[in-house]
């Protein structure tokens, strides 16, 4: 009964506008009161929510997201890879995705990465003859690519909650299928373009000096060598990493690049400790319903139902990912890892499915999310940069989600795609 109102109280809440982390906690606390579990639990349990190590990796790897954002290394990326491939039909997209891609290696956050991208490409797509909202769907779904690849924001609230997932082997996890999540979008991004003639006029224009372009995005290129290097040698673990890339972004932005002065600091530490605050806060009040739901013994009796029920591994496995993809389309990342983990532990123990493969299937779920209307944090980025509403992206960014079930098949039918990586480098 208790179980059913904390439910209950919580979806009626979200439902009624209230922010998604105050709902979990005054579901969660009602529960808690409603039981007699004691109240100084409520105060303990926000508390203990955010006291975890690995937490402190993540306001970092915010701050190099605003960091790189300003330092002009994706204007330089962007140039290198026009050196390399050249321009013509599609060719824009295809750099617009290999940038993003790589940005995912500096930086967790995928609408900061959208709003890097995008404040790069969108007009160079423009003038180019691309459409915006075909524009802002390529650079939407592209940034979604940012939380597979490492260092990865998601991938360390994951490990927060489930015990015997690693930051590191997370990390290690999320790169190939990180990879393959960026080149199934190059296919329909690069056939639509071919199909449409957008860029054709671009044929003749010249590339970029390759070498001047490689010694000028040198610095750019290092980063993700320096932070996952350095992880893989045992110089830092992840959290160091993070405070190891925001010095190096600082000394790229403002003594390399000369883009970021003095008095531009303050503005980025603030950007930075927003979205961080945002973030911590909900994980801290969804530690209270989490708290509720687990002493209550809520969530056992679900799963004993499932396990008993005869679907088997592979046909529970179908379901949550039905009701993950589609609740990425409503609830941001954060979120949809805070309330649906402390429900699926139960499935994840009793079915035997490997903690690491499942944190990179459920964040590959929420990647997928990130573009998917009505609610995709990603694409409402590139949206508003380019100018159109999402509605209008839609004929366009469709062909990009079905790339991506494409491969989150892959990843389900061959878990060694996820857990290959991690066992060579013995993580």
């Amino acid at each position: 009964m208790i179980g059913a109102l904390i439910f209950v109280v919580c979806a009626v809440l979200m439902l009624a506008g209230v922010p998604i982390g105050v709902a979990m906690m005054l579901a969660g606390a009602l529960g808690i009161g409603a039981a007699d579990l004691g109240l100084l639990s409520i105060p303990n349990n926000f508390y203990a929510g955010i006291a975890k190590y690995p937490l402190l990796a993540l306001p970092m790897f915010v701050l190099v997201g605003s960091i790189f954002d300003r330092s002009g290394v994706a204007l330089r990326l962007v140039n290198f890879a026009l050196a390399i491939v050249g321009r013509g039909p599609g060719m824009l997209a295809l750099v617009a995705i290999a940038v993003a891609m790589f940005l995912g290696g500096i930086s967790g956050s995928g609408p900061a990465n959208a709003a890097a991208v995008g404040g790069v490409m969108l007009a160079a797509m423009a003038r180019s003859g691309y459409p915006p909202a075909y524009s802002a769907s390529v650079i939407g779904a592209a940034a979604a690519t940012d939380i597979l690849i490492p260092p990865s924001i998601a991938f360390i609230v994951y490990s927060v909650m489930v015990p015997g997932a690693s930051v590191p082997a997370l990390f290690a996890a999320g790169m190939i299928p990180g990879v393959l999540a960026g080149l199934a979008l190059i296919v329909p991004a690069v056939w639509l373009a071919r199909r449409h003639g957008f860029g054709a006029q671009d044929k003749h224009v010249k590339r970029p000096p390759f070498w001047r372009a490689l010694r000028e995005a040198t610095w750019g290129l290092f980063a993700p060598v320096l932070i996952l290097g350095g992880m893989r040698m045992g110089w830092f673990t992840p959290t160091e990493a993070a405070v190891v890339a925001v010095a190096y972004g600082l000394f790229v932005g403002m003594v390399i690049y000369r883009t970021i002065r003095m008095r531009d600091l303050a503005e980025i530490l603030i950007e930075a400790a927003e979205i961080s605050g945002i973030i911590m806060i909900i994980v801290a009040l969804a530690s209270i319903f989490a708290y509720a739901i687990s002493t209550l013994g809520i969530v056992d009796p679900l799963a004993r139902t499932i396990l008993d029920s005869g679907v088997g591994s592979l046909g529970a496995l179908t379901l949550v990912i039905a009701v993950l993809l589609v609740i990425g389309m409503v609830l941001d990342g954060v979120s949809i890892f805070l309330i649906f983990v402390p429900l699926l532990l139960p499935l994840i123990r009793g079915y035997g499915w490997d903690p690491v493969w499942f944190g990179v299937l459920m964040t590959y779920m929420v990647a997928i999310g990130q573009f998917t209307p009505p609610l995709a944090v990603n694409l409402m980025v590139s949206c508003r940069m380019a100018g159109v509403t999402i509605e209008q992206t839609i004929p366009w960014v469709m062909w990009f989600v079905f790339a991506m079930l494409a491969v989150l098949v892959a990843l389900v039918a061959v878990p060694d795609l996820s857990l290959w990586l991690p066992r060579v480098l013995n993580f």
